[in-house]
């Protein structure tokens, strides 16, 4: 009788953890309210420009990004556009939704945007601006773009394609040069863009640029074992090194040899430390802020892991019930700060809880 009781508490549990990580109609327009206020507010601001000149060191976020501007920097300002699309795409009762429709139209709009794509040809030392982070993120953006059979992403689509042209025009002439993945736990992290990029070019039937991604992949991780895990997280990841590169092997090998080569990659330790919550000392803090989003992007591997192992995998029930509780952890947690969190996790967030 206890182990009846026992049973039912726990499957209890799990479906109320469930029902937490389901991005709920109250939810969206909490989440949605974030990037409204950040994408069109300027300052502060964290341009990352090189000043070539004088004349450049008087140049404002706005006058070097008429489109992405704003959210503090540029790639939040890109994701937090991602998410808007996003939530317009997947929710029936979005408020602030013409709100919402002016603020893209405004950030599509074809000269902007054909000026985003000229700042990486203006500028010789742009060439590596926001590689590859930032790429992956407008790659994201322009997949959610595609996805959407309405009118006006249609329009918005294709005012985007200079931009998504000079991104890939620029990945795929840096890709046979990379020799070493970026192994961080924040933005150049290479398999984080890696399993982006993958994503837009099976959306888009690249397949060119999907085998070179796969084949650089296995290049760089295949016989990775034993991985370090262990050692995570640094004091400002927002993502999980290991993790990261297990989600992208999910992406690209096929069930068996990925459960083979899971098992190799992951040891015990390593496994029992990867699925402990973060300590978030300081929530104002703008780098300790980060481990709030290293629980949501945790949450979105295992997820994609899990979904790439056989149903009687161990690992995989242990992932999904491991990644609801991420999600339960920091979901409150983003409304508790101040703008070091507030212009970029929602889309964390977002993406955690709809991917």
């Amino acid at each position: 009788m206890k182990i009846a009781i026992s049973l039912f508490l726990m499957s209890s549990l799990f479906v109320n953890a469930q029902q937490k990580s389901e991005l709920t109609a109250e939810m969206a327009n909490k989440l949605a309210s974030m990037p409204l206020k950040c994408i069109n507010q300027e300052y502060p601001n964290k341009t990352a420009h090189v000043i070539n000149s004088e004349k450049d060191a008087v140049l404002t976020p706005k006058e070097l990004h008429p489109s992405f501007y704003g959210c503090f920097d540029w790639h939040s300002s890109v994701h937090g556009h991602w998410m808007l699309v996003r939530l317009l795409r997947t929710e029936q009762n979005l408020e602030n939704t013409d709100q919402i429709i002016s603020i893209l139209e405004a950030s599509f709009s074809s000269e902007k945007i054909k000026e985003e794509a000229k700042y990486f040809t203006k500028y010789q030392v742009a060439q590596n601006f926001e590689r590859t982070y930032g790429w992956a993120w407008i790659l994201k953006l322009d997949e959610e773009l595609a996805k959407w059979n309405h009118p006006k992403a249609k329009i918005w689509h294709q005012n985007l394609k200079p931009l998504t042209d000079e991104i890939l025009r620029l990945w795929k002439a840096y890709l046979p040069k990379q020799t070493y993945p970026n192994r961080t736990g924040v933005h150049p992290n290479t398999a984080f863009a890696m399993c982006f990029a993958i994503d837009w070019a099976r959306e888009t039937d690249d397949k060119t640029f999907e085998k070179e991604l796969s084949e650089k992949a296995k290049i760089f991780y295949l016989n990775n074992t034993k991985t370090p895990a262990y050692l995570e997280p640094d004091g400002s990841d927002f993502f999980s090194p290991s993790l990261e590169i297990a989600e992208l092997m999910s992406r690209i090998l096929q069930q068996k040899e990925f459960e083979k080569w899971l098992n190799d990659f992951y040891e015990k330790r390593s496994l029992e430390n990867i699925e402990k919550i973060p300590i978030i000392s300081d929530l104002s803090d703008y780098q300790t802020v980060h481990l709030v989003g290293l629980s949501f992007s945790k949450s979105w591997a295992m997820k994609n892991i899990a979904n790439a192992l056989p149903e009687g995998n161990k690992l995989r029930k242990r992932f999904e019930i491991t990644r609801e509780k991420f999600i339960e952890n920091s979901l409150p947690i983003i409304f508790q700060g101040n703008y070091g969190g507030d212009h970029w996790l929602a889309s964390f967030a977002v993406y955690a809880m709809t991917n």
